[in-house]
């Protein structure tokens, strides 16, 4: 049974024909970056990064423990300058294999050393900081 209606209809048409809109159309041609166009860096490059980025960080928990008045033991001060510089000169901490990412720079308990010392200035830094004045 079909539906009916009682008035007439001429259906969902549109009284004048639609019209294509135009496309985007740049002024100037567009150009690709020159970083899109760059190579990948190779794996001594990133190595080398790498071996940057640790040296780095490094001296930044050494500079922050001495801004922050923060006094390291004299291990702690003898490991990051030590560790420091078997990086700068051998590309790497640590000799044995097992102790450590193959491509890693650091050993995982040199690793985790460093993050001890980095905490250790934060939460002492924190206890040093004066706290704001109650305002009323």
């Amino acid at each position: 049974m079909a539906f009916k209606s009682k008035t007439p209809s001429k259906g969902l048409r549109q009284k004048t024909p639609l019209k294509a809109k135009a496309g985007f159309k740049p002024k100037a041609p567009m150009q690709a970056k020159a970083s899109l166009q760059s190579t990948p860096p190779s794996p001594a490059d990133q190595k080398k990064a790498l071996q940057k980025a640790t040296v780095r960080l490094l001296e930044k928990a050494k500079r922050e423990a001495a801004e922050q008045g923060v006094d390291l033991s004299e291990w702690e001060a003898e490991f990051i300058d030590s560790v420091a510089q078997r990086v700068k000169t051998y590309g790497r901490a640590f000799a044995d294999p097992d102790k450590g990412a193959i491509d890693g720079t650091l050993s995982l308990m040199q690793g985790l050393k460093l993050r001890e010392i980095r905490k250790k200035v934060r939460t002492k830094a924190a206890k040093n900081q004066p706290d704001p004045p109650d305002e009323e």
